[in-house]
């Protein structure tokens, strides 16, 4: 956990490129062969941590596997890959950063889609396969807003209501902000 803390707050500040194992070692309290025991090299850190939390992503992305089924009402999952995100929020904040992960945030985000997809192709009978990719380019692309600005403010909402007005304002559209409270 101190390697991986000091690791997000050198990231939050710098490119991969720019940190020294020595530096790392150094914020994080630990010597260098502690790391190497570990680790091969910041690359290495990093793409631990990343499959940790892909691996979580895709744990929160499980209940919409139910063949035979129409899965789980949308807001179930929104809560769970809420709940993940913020489970990961050190390592969300900086791949959302100048200097975070593009590659990853590409990869959740396509995990996302291949998942989002199947599931609201059945959800939404009417749907054609064209209407459904749109959608999940759109509601992905205001997801990521919605994440950057809980992120902002600390994460203080819990996931589970984070969740439900994200599915409140791509189900509802403008008529989210008429509804009584």
């Amino acid at each position: 956990m101190l390697i991986r803390r000091a690791l997000m707050s050198l990231l939050a500040q710098k490119p991969i490129q720019s940190i020294s194992v020595k530096e790392l070692c150094e914020l994080a309290g630990i010597n260098r062969s502690t790391f190497y025991a570990h680790y091969t090299d910041l690359h290495d850190l990093l793409q631990q941590i990343e499959d940790e939390m892909f691996a979580d992503f895709e744990k929160a992305l499980e209940t919409l596997y139910q063949p035979g089924t129409a899965g789980p009402e949308p807001v179930a999952v929104t809560t769970e890959v809420f709940q993940c995100l913020k489970d990961n929020s050190d390592l969300c904040t900086v791949t959302l950063s100048d200097y975070g992960d593009k590659a990853f945030a590409l990869k959740l985000l396509q995990r996302g889609r291949e998942c989002c997809v199947e599931n609201y192709l059945q959800y939404f009978k009417g749907a054609s396969p064209r209407q459904v990719e749109y959608y999940y380019a759109f509601v992905s692309a205001g997801c990521i807003g919605l994440l950057r600005r809980w992120l902002d403010d600390g994460m203080l909402l819990p996931a589970g209501e984070l969740a439900e007005m994200a599915e409140n304002i791509m189900m509802r559209g403008l008529s989210f902000l008429q509804e009584e409270r």
